[in-house]
């Protein structure tokens, strides 16, 4: 059975959290966790480069130890490492880490203060009132915890987008070299790009369905046939990802698609319209009576019902249909509008590439310019930037700049900073550095848990701050894992338009921050947004299509979208954000 970069950096976030858990020396972790960042941002395989005699060590973030481990995991499966440290702790201690606001130092404290290993006897004393006294807990994080435990014991589990992908895409491959099979496409949640996916809905046009069936049983990360027909078959994979195979006519496939893509929702209300025009609309296609009217593809359903084509990420039932019946559906961005990135870091941070390595990659992907925005002084665990350094790092840019413009190259590379936002609402370097860049991108990176009225009132300020420009992953949070910081985004969102500024989506798959609801506000208040990779290595730069799937799911135009457009048209937006 195959091992994927996934599965090996799951490895290493879980000795991670292990050794952070049991108190172990902090660079340690982030040398796995760094490690598993690496892997995930390769684009080969880290089996196929040992197998081709390819030396790990000469990746960023990976020394003799961590490729040690790697090639442990690829040829064995497992790593006696981790095994070792799941003896040392308890069996269900680690499973404590999927509650959103629990990290492993929160974990850390519950297991060697109160000793608590279960989501069990977490439920038990939150309700006894008995957390509220740990450092780092209180009143609201108990409470908190009781309602995220309730929602735990009952919710199935869901896989990030960028994750689901990992194991959609090879899939998918694997199914279309069947022969006699025309068509594959992955439906669900997952096709309408939601931050998270429960299964996967796979559906084929096959001339012999029965070989579709079997193919998928055979496919080597198949643990378990659940159901396996004539058309249809559940498996799961040794991920625990569930996959629904559906082989469906061609003249139904357009309706299918259109059905098992959902969102319920939008399908209920879609019927709704048909029924009140004398029609039907299934899985199968559009009928009056007895007789199909359209199903061959999702345009023909549409059309059927007097709308336009309805793209998969607007189906929510949040004012598409109505949106379509009146001609007023947007025209929503594309990757390939984004013109340049708007927030990366290198190696003079927390970042794994060397300035010259992200601008080259960055132009081989087509983009016209790069910001560097490295994390500013106070982020001390990211070797954040002081002024002295944040000067020297503007000089090598404009040295890069000289360069390329020499050699005719029609690209630029823009002096940021991702600076930290205080906790009195200040900005974490002087103003006269600040200054002298081409923006200021600002976030929220410490406090998370202040009340709503101080973490709103905090970011309004630095918003008002005269070198601000971009308000960077602007709610803080990590998706299943650290719930947003309580702020009153109506008001940051109005902040934006009457201030002149910006609002990032943030792609990186973790974030996927502003949230779809979110950029559809934004979009309503006439605020630009970044959809910015928030790289930090190079194959990060790709994430960029995860912020597309997120913007399009908010409504967002390319004219919606800050970074596309040209240089020349965006320097002047980011020059006039700075108003001192």
């Amino acid at each position: 059975m195959p091992i994927h970069n996934e599965d090996i950096a799951q490895v290493f976030d879980q000795i991670a959290d292990l050794l952070e858990i049991q108190g172990e020396n902090a660079f340690r972790v982030r040398a796995y966790r760094n490690g598993a960042r690496e892997l995930r941002g390769l684009g080969q395989e880290a089996a196929q480069l040992l197998a081709a005699g390819a030396d790990l060590t000469d990746l960023p973030g990976i020394g003799t130890a961590l490729a040690a481990k790697i090639a442990e995991v690829v040829h064995t499966g497992t790593c006696q490492a981790l095994k070792k440290l799941e003896r040392e702790l308890p069996a269900d201690l680690p499973e404590l880490l999927r509650l959103p606001g629990l990290g492993p130092k929160r974990v850390h404290a519950l297991h060697y203060d109160l000793d608590i290993h279960t989501p069990e006897q977490l439920y038990r004393a939150a309700k006894d009132g008995r957390l509220r006294d740990l450092p780092g807990f209180g009143p609201k994080t108990e409470a908190a915890l009781r309602t995220a435990l309730e929602t735990h014991f009952t919710s199935e589990p869901r896989f990030k987008l960028a994750s689901a992908a990992r194991y959609a895409e090879p899939l998918v491959a694997w199914l279309r070299q069947t022969p006699g099979v025309d068509r594959v496409v992955v439906a669900g949640s997952y096709r309408r790009g939601r931050e998270t996916v429960g299964d996967l809905d796979i559906l084929v046009t096959a001339r012999q369905p029965a070989a579709a069936i079997a193919r998928l049983r055979d496919y080597e990360e198949v643990v378990q046939v659940l159901e396996a027909g004539d058309t249809r078959a559940t498996v799961i994979l040794r991920a625990g990802l569930q996959v629904d195979l559906r082989a469906v006519a061609v003249e139904c496939f357009g309706a299918a698609l259109h059905y098992f893509t959902g969102s319920k929702a939008h399908n209920i209300a879609l019927r709704t319209l048909a029924r009140a025009q004398g029609l039907k609309v299934n899985e199968y296609g559009v009928f009056r009576g007895r007789q199909r009217l359209a199903g061959e593809t999702e345009a023909s359903v549409y059309a059927a019902l007097g709308l336009p084509y309805i793209p998969p990420e607007l189906r929510e039932n949040r004012g598409e249909i109505e949106a379509a019946r009146r001609g007023l559906l947007p025209e929503l961005v594309t990757l390939d509008d984004l013109r340049g990135d708007l927030h990366c870091h290198t190696n003079a941070t927390d970042g794994h590439a060397s300035l010259a390595e992200m601008v080259a990659a960055a132009r081989q992907r087509g983009r016209d310019y790069l910001a560097i925005t490295d994390h500013s002084k106070r982020l001390t665990m990211a070797h954040g930037l002081d002024s002295r350094r944040l000067l020297e790092q503007m000089a090598a840019i404009d040295r890069l700049n000289e360069r390329l413009a020499s050699e005719g190259v029609a690209f630029r590379v823009l002096k940021g900073i991702e600076v930290d936002i205080l906790p009195d609402g200040g900005l974490d370097l002087p103003d006269p550095v600040l200054g002298q860049l081409d923006l200021v991108v600002a976030g929220v990176h410490s406090q998370f848990h202040l009340s709503r009225a101080d973490q709103t009132r905090r970011v309004l300020k630095a918003m008002d701050h005269p070198y601000f420009t971009i308000l960077s992953h602007p709610t803080g949070r990590l998706i299943a894992e650290r719930e947003p910081y309580d702020i009153d985004m109506t008001r940051v969102i109005r902040q934006a338009r009457d201030r002149g500024c910006y609002l990032e989506l943030n792609a990186h798959p973790e974030r996927l921050d502003l949230s779809d609801v979110h950029c559809q506000m934004a979009r309503e208040e006439g605020v630009l947004i970044s959809i910015a990779s928030d790289a930090h290595g190079i194959q990060d730069l790709d994430d960029l299509c995860y912020g597309i799937a997120q913007a399009r799911r908010g409504w967002l135009t390319k004219g919606d979208v800050l970074n596309s457009r040209p240089l020349k048209d965006l320097l002047p937006l980011l020059r006039r954000t700075f108003h001192a």
